[in-house]
């Protein structure tokens, strides 16, 4: 009877030694989660949000991007053998806003803190460049910039959902092999350049017609994809090397903001599938 009472007790310390084996491994391999996780977000890739219409239809508002912060190394000097690069025209960039030194006040009166802010722009002018805007064109260093033109209103021009919905396409220059990448222009803002009627808007700073620009060394000249609805380079000036976060690289997530609003539930409930995995070019 001893014997068996003996026996019961040691295979009750065993079960309970192999329970508390199995607690440790699961804490193990969630710290050891965490960690990996926590390093990846400082180091590797970042997730961020677009609450604006400036890189429509590129980038719609709603989409949740995922971004490269690795694939541009610190100071410009990749590391051997690692898929790292310098800065390219035609990156699309996450960078932290560097507020507009030359007019604040919009930033104030939106409650827009600079350096904690992120925003998603297009890299146009790198370190070194000029830049000039003539009839909705592009010039860098005297030359025009390869872009593909499209004309295309806000829906709001339709009376429809407000700026949350994509750009309405209304007509496209033809697609040259050296177009890279689309840029939107309004049809107002297209008649206005036709009929030399074009009006600068007063708070642009950097984007006046006939202006010549020069970029700063280490830094970039960066537009949105719809030129009308952006504010950017033109207005508060040019991005910092240190400043840039990352390359964005694809749609994760995607809900329609019109249908969703500010929920996190509708905007899980509302999702546009067709966007989710889009890569960002």
């Amino acid at each position: 009877m001893k014997a068996k009472e003996e026996k019961e007790k040691v295979g009750e310390i065993e079960a309970e030694e192999r329970q508390k084996s199995l607690i440790r491994e699961y804490f193990e391999s969630l710290v050891e989660t965490l960690i990996i996780a926590l390093f990846g977000m400082t180091f590797v890739v970042q997730a961020v949000t677009v609450p604006t219409g400036s890189m429509q239809n590129t980038i719609l508002i709603g989409d949740y991007l995922l971004v490269n912060k690795f694939i541009f190394p610190p100071g410009g000097n990749p590391v051997p053998f690692f898929p790292q690069r310098e800065i390219r025209r035609g990156d699309i960039i996450v960078f932290k806003y560097p507020g507009n030194k030359i007019n604040p006040y919009p930033d104030i009166a939106r409650g827009i803190v600079p350096y904690q802010v992120n925003y998603v722009k297009r890299v146009i002018a790198l370190p070194g460049e000029t830049v000039e805007f003539r009839d909705n064109n592009v010039y860098i260093n005297g030359e025009l910039l390869p872009e593909h033109r499209i004309i295309a209103d806000p829906p709001r021009s339709f009376g429809d959902d407000g700026e949350m919905s994509a750009l309405r396409i209304k007509s496209e220059e033809p697609r040259l092999p050296e177009h890279k990448w689309d840029v939107y222009y309004s049809s107002e803002s297209m008649e206005a350049v036709k009929n030399g009627t074009y009006k600068v808007d007063p708070r642009m700073n950097f984007g006046v017609p006939g202006k010549i620009i020069k970029v700063p060394e280490d830094s970039y000249f960066v537009l949105g994809d719809s030129r009308d609805q952006s504010e950017d380079s033109r207005f508060w000036g040019f991005v910092h090397r240190d400043l840039i976060v990352g390359q964005a690289m694809f749609v994760y997530w995607s809900c329609d903001k019109t249908a969703a609003g500010d929920s996190f539930l509708g905007c899980l409930l509302h999702p546009r599938l067709d966007r989710i995995g889009k890569v960002i070019k």
